[in-house]
């Protein structure tokens, strides 16, 4: 293993952005809730009940590209609704108008509150610069550009595979490995020499899926076994750990 905690064989770091790198995972969350839970009213009983931040949001769209999110939750309460068209309105009852009204409420919430940096992490990511390995961030955030330029974090990565590219090049999104292996060719770094850093379930399967040569769990949480059963290599609560920070 290297100071960085990771193996030898290691050229590469693919870094997810929420809940690794900034503190947004409890904004999405919250914007989510919302969303969900104001079209959930026009449902009754097991249907209608309010989607859980935690646990919903854990296992149905933490991680996965909006529109994935959207489908995999209602599929979850047996709801079904027209795909509609990405430019729907955010008052649309498809699947890309929630996805749509889940962002306005994002940003909504990004504007008034700002966002926040994990300051392990940009020690980890300035560790990992002087150590000469290559660097890449991957989200499925169409917002990932902005967000990481408000927390002047953008100038630590080489390579950006966000919602945005992988709509231009028809990515399909985390539990998928797709995004991390594009990333991943366009650092010129083997799967198996690049490790992956994930805080959600669906990259922890992207991870397993694409045979990278290590996969970070970031336990913000409490999900440590959760990360584990998924395919994380090894869990810390603060990447600042795998440098011999407490």
């Amino acid at each position: 293993m290297t100071q960085l905690g990771l193996p030898d064989t290691i050229q590469a770091c693919l870094f997810d952005l929420d809940g690794v790198v900034t503190r947004t995972a409890v904004v999405h969350a919250a914007a989510w809730k919302e969303t969900f839970d104001a079209f959930l009213r026009g449902y009754d009983g097991e249907r209608g009940r309010p989607f859980d931040a935690h646990a919903d949001y854990d296992e149905y769209v933490d991680g996965r590209p909006r529109a994935d999110g959207v489908r995999a939750f209602l599929a979850s309460r047996g709801i079904r609704l027209p795909e509609g068209e990405p430019g729907d309105p955010p008052d649309a009852r498809t699947v890309h108008g929630l996805g749509n009204r889940k962002n306005e409420l994002l940003l909504e919430r990004i504007r008034t509150g700002g966002v926040e940096a994990y300051e392990g992490t940009l020690r980890y990511l300035e560790a990992v610069r002087a150590a000469g390995l290559r660097t890449a961030i991957v989200s499925s955030s169409a917002n990932c550009r902005d967000v990481l330029r408000s927390v002047g974090a953008e100038h630590f990565f080489d390579v950006r595979i966000d919602g945005v590219v992988a709509a231009e090049r028809h990515l399909p999104g985390k539990p998928r490995p797709d995004t991390f292996l594009a990333a991943a060719r366009d650092l010129g770094v083997e799967a198996s020499r690049a490790a992956v850093f994930e805080d959600a379930l669906a990259g922890m399967d992207a991870g397993r899926a694409g045979g990278f040569g290590c996969v970070v769990g970031v336990d913000r949480v409490g999900q440590t076994d959760a990360l584990y059963a998924h395919g994380a290599d090894i869990v810390v609560e603060d990447l600042a750990e795998l440098g011999g920070e407490r």
